[in-house]
C-alpha cells in the first residue's frame, strides 16, 4: 500500500506540474491581458503601463515569468491579485467555505436520492417506477444546468417567493435557518445531474450483484430477502460508487461554476469567472491549481476507501 500511494504521489505531482504549465500558456497567450485592465480607463501613458509591466514582471519572456511563478507557489507565495493587490490564497480561502459547502451538501442529496432511486430500480426491474426513473434520468442528463437554475429562480423565487433568488445569506442575518433557507435552491440545481448519476450506476451495480453465484445460494439457503438486500447485494453493490464518488469531483467543481454564478453564490467558481474577466492571472492560476489539487485527492481517496472496503485490492497494491 506504501508503495501505491508513493507512485500515486508522484503521478499526482508530474500532473499537476503538466497542468501549471499548460494554464500558465495559454492564460498569457491569450488576447489582451492585464495591462488592458489598466488601460481601459483611458488616463494611462504608454510610460505608465510599461511601469505597471514591469512591478508585476509581465515584460519578462514567457518560460522566466513561469519559472517564477512556479518557484513562488511552491515557497507558499502564491502572489497577489491584480485587483485588490490581496494575496491569492486570501482570496481563494474567503470563497472556497461556500464552494465546499455548496458541494458537500448537493452530494449528499444526490447520494441519498439517487442511491434510494437506483436501488428500489434494481430491485424492481422492468417495472412501471423503473421505467418513469430511467425516463427521468435520461431528462435530467439533458437539462442545461444555467437553464435550470434560472427556472428554479423565476418560478420558486420570484413566482411562488419560497426560496432566495441567489446570495448566501441576508445581510444583517447569518443564522443557520437563514444560511440553509439560501443553499436550497443551488444545492438542488447542483445535485440534479449527480442524482440522475448516482440512481443509474447504483442500479447497475446492484443488478451486477443480485445476478451473482452467491447472492443465489443465500436465496437457496432460505436466507431472508431483506437480509441479502441489506447484508449481501447492497453492502458489494457501494463499492464501485465509491470510486465514483471520488471521479465525480471535477463534475461538481464544472456544475459548481455555472451554479454559483446563477445563484451568485460567494464562492470559488463566481470568483474564478470575475477573474478571468478582470485578467486576474494570479487568482485564475490559483484557483485552477487548488481545483487540480482537489481532484486529485478525491481520486486518491476513492482509491484509497476502496482499498478499504475491499482487503483483496489492497492486497494487490502491496
Amino acid at each position: 500500500m506504501i508503495g501505491f500511494l508513493l507512485r500515486r504521489f508522484s503521478q499526482a505531482l508530474l500532473l499537476l506540474l503538466i497542468v501549471s504549465m499548460i494554464g500558465f500558456a495559454i492564460l498569457h497567450l491569450a488576447p489582451g491581458g492585464p495591462l488592458s485592465q489598466f488601460a481601459a480607463g483611458g488616463d494611462m501613458t504608454q510610460a505608465d503601463l510599461d511601469r505597471i509591466a514591469e512591478q508585476l514582471g509581465l515584460n519578462r519572456p514567457l518560460p522566466v515569468q513561469y519559472g517564477e511563478w512556479l518557484w513562488r507557489m511552491l515557497t507558499g507565495d502564491w502572489g497577489r491579485s491584480y485587483r485588490d493587490q490581496q494575496p491569492v490564497l486570501n482570496v481563494i480561502f474567503s470563497h472556497i467555505g461556500a464552494t465546499l459547502e455548496l458541494m458537500l451538501s448537493s452530494t449528499l442529496l444526490a447520494m441519498l436520492i439517487g442511491g434510494w432511486i437506483g436501488i428500489i430500480g434494481a430491485v424492481k426491474r422492468y417495472s412501471l417506477f423503473d421505467g418513469v426513473a430511467t425516463i427521468g434520468t435520461m431528462i435530467a442528463l439533458s437539462i442545461p444546468t444555467f437553464w435550470f437554475g434560472l427556472v428554479v429562480i423565476y418560478v420558486f423565487s420570484v413566482g411562488l417567493g419560497w426560496l432566495p433568488s441567489g446570495n448566501r445569506y441576508t445581510v444583517g442575518d447569518g443564522s443557520f435557518l437563514n444560511r440553509l433557507h439560501h443553499l436550497v435552491g443551488p444545492c438542488i440545481v447542483l445535485a440534479l445531474v449527480s442524482t440522475a448519476v448516482w440512481s443509474r450506476y447504483m442500479r447497475s451495480s446492484m443488478l451486477d450483484v443480485i445476478n451473482q453465484d452467491f447472492v443465489r445460494t443465500a436465496r437457496a439457503k432460505g436466507v431472508p430477502e431483506r437480509r441479502i438486500l441489506i447484508r449481501h447485494v447492497l453492502r458489494n453493490a457501494l463499492l464501485p460508487m465509491i470510486t465514483i464518488t471520488g471521479l465525480h469531483v471535477p463534475t461538481l467543481l464544472s456544475g459548481a461554476l455555472v451554479t454559483e454564478t446563477v445563484f451568485t453564490w460567494p464562492g470559488m467558481g463566481r470568483l474564478f469567472l470575475d477573474s478571468i474577466s478582470y485578467r486576474d492571472y494570479p487568482v485564475v492560476m490559483g484557483i485552477l491549481m487548488f481545483s487540480a489539487v482537489l481532484v486529485l485527492l478525491g481520486s486518491l481517496l476513492a482509491d484509497l476507501l476502496y482499498g478499504v472496503a475491499d482487503p483483496r485490492i489492497a492486497m494487490g497494491h502491496r
